[in-house]
């Protein structure tokens, strides 16, 4: 994995406070010295490397060079984990930890927007609306703990995981040694001041390895990989930055979205399982977003609204869409970020 795609840091503005939701600055150096650690990091990536007395106060204020820890396994398509992208013996879907290349069908649509404008869109699969809390560290004086990566607590298939997160700020002292801390139990154990922010940001955990080579901002080419923490073990998570927003309410807002498909659901094979209907010559579907990022109103999470395919020719913008037979108003609500628009 590049350098470039191992970008740590981001600061959120929320209000006038620095957010931070990793541990470095996130420039695409090419230098290689990036290792997570401030000088040079720890000799054998423990706990307690490089201690000579070993005492427990000296062993507490180590931090863990991430390079040097272990990985949490990562399977999105698990039964527990997926909804609509469920690993079976036919559909090729990839194992436990083997790396996803999110530039491919089934995760990568082609559809239309508001106005019958062309975008593109990754498929995470179904998502909760309530978010789940992600830590970042700050100190006393309200700047971030450079290099310390945030944590989570749950990962794909379990109980209460969602791409979406809600930052929570955690108030470290100014000995702190980024890395310290590796776990929310941690945190607890710590007994660290904690601030729920009302931002939330939408970052997928992927097994390592995994691609998306499209992203919706300017200043960058493609999603951006970013390391974290859960339980002591390194994961990775795809960060799109025009994803994020402020909730007053604890809940992922969502967007409508006018989908069709080549069996309409009610019938034998019908819904997510025929597949999204197409044009005959290309993979365009009449997928119709009714926003796109920067819009008010915005959001990855969508209602899917289903519409009767005998009226797919008939659908070309948003205003035809919501004029179609629709079949479901609420179908799921999926995690499908915009990444280009034409």
């Amino acid at each position: 994995m590049s350098d470039k795609s191992r970008r740590r840091f981001l600061q959120l503005a929320g209000g006038s406070t620095a957010i931070a939701l990793a541990g470095c600055t996130g420039s695409d150096d090419e230098s290689g010295d990036d290792d997570g650690m401030d000088d040079g990091g720890m000799e054998n990536g423990s706990m307690d490397g490089g201690m000579e007395n070993g005492s427990m106060e000296e062993e507490e204020m180590m931090g863990t060079d991430p390079e040097e820890a272990p990985r949490a396994s990562i399977d999105r398509f698990s039964e527990a984990a997926g909804t609509l992208l469920v690993r079976n013996d036919g559909n090729g879907l990839p194992g436990p930890d083997e790396a996803i290349d999110f530039d491919q069908a089934p995760f990568l649509t082609q559809g239309l927007g508001p106005d019958g404008e062309t975008v593109e869109y990754y498929n995470f699969d179904v998502q909760p609306t309530a978010p789940a809390p992600i830590y970042a560290f700050v100190y006393e004086n309200g700047d971030p703990v450079e290099e310390q990566l945030n944590i989570v607590d749950v990962v794909p298939g379990d109980d209460g995981y969602n791409d979406f997160w809600q930052v929570t700020m955690v108030t470290v002292p100014d000995d702190y040694e980024a890395n310290t801390v590796t776990s929310v139990s941690g945190i607890s154990d710590a007994d660290y001041d904690l601030e729920q922010t009302n931002v939330i940001k939408n970052c997928p955990i992927v097994p390592e390895g995994s691609t998306a080579s499209k992203h919706a901002g300017d200043d960058h080419d493609e999603a951006p990989i970013v390391q974290g923490w859960y339980d002591g073990q390194v994961v990775d998570y795809f960060l799109f930055e025009e994803d994020s927003f402020e909730t007053t309410t604890g809940s992922v807002p969502l967007s409508p979205i006018y989908v069709s498909f080549n069996t309409n659901p009610g019938q034998d094979g019908g819904g997510p399982a025929a597949g999204f209907m197409t044009e005959e010559t290309s993979s365009q579907t009449h997928n119709v977003v009714a926003t796109l990022p920067g819009n008010s109103g915005y959001s990855p999470l969508w209602r899917v609204n289903v519409y009767d395919n005998a009226e797919f020719g008939d659908v070309s913008d948003l205003d035809s869409a919501t004029s179609a037979t629709i079949l479901d108003d609420e179908a799921a609500h999926v995690n499908c970020p915009i990444v280009s628009v034409a």
